[in-house]
């Protein structure tokens, strides 16, 4: 039987390739309006971070993905980060 291929993404914090199910998805769409993508279905530019605190508060003060999703990021999508990652 055929294994089946495991999707593998880059965090853009630490640049460690991860499976797609261990890390977050950030979208921002044609809009401009930033979402996190928990199905990692949705349209957009997006971008991975893992499910980590200390790697979203590094996002957070470097502020990585406001440049890699070339936009604003307001303080309710991190405390939406915040509430997935302590779930």
């Amino acid at each position: 039987m055929k294994q089946k291929k495991i999707p593998v993404r880059t965090c853009v914090v630490t640049k460690e390739s991860y499976p797609k199910r261990e890390l977050i998805r950030i979208v921002r769409n044609k809009e401009g309006i930033v979402n996190v993508d928990e199905t990692g279905k949705l349209n957009g530019r997006g971008a991975y971070i893992k499910k980590d605190l200390a790697v979203l508060e590094q996002a957070r003060k470097s502020k990585i993905l406001e440049k890699k999703l070339e936009c604003n990021i307001e303080d309710n999508i991190y405390e939406e980060l915040r509430k997935i990652i302590e779930r």
